[in-house]
């Protein structure tokens, strides 16, 4: 559950957890960036700064094992009243 209150506290959360999970598996960034089929330096501004493209989170998270937990199905967008 996230209790951001901006943009840019999220995006520095999520880049903030990454580079925890790539550390306790013992990975570089350069390793990590090599596996995960993104640039160097795409992967060190994302965990400096939360700036990525959503294609270089996901691969990012795909090669950390942590896909699934990116695909939570209960987070429907609730319906407005009177809509179908």
């Amino acid at each position: 559950m996230f209790t951001l209150t901006t943009p840019r506290e999220l995006r520095l959360t999520l880049a903030s957890r990454l580079r925890a999970l790539r550390l306790a598996e013992n990975l570089s960034q350069a390793t990590l960036a090599k596996r995960a089929g993104v640039s160097l330096g795409s992967l060190k501004r994302f965990e400096r700064e939360g700036l990525a493209s959503l294609e270089l989170f996901v691969a990012v998270v795909a090669c950390l094992g942590r896909l699934e937990e990116l695909d939570r199905r209960e987070a429907q967008p609730k319906r407005k009243r009177g809509q179908r």
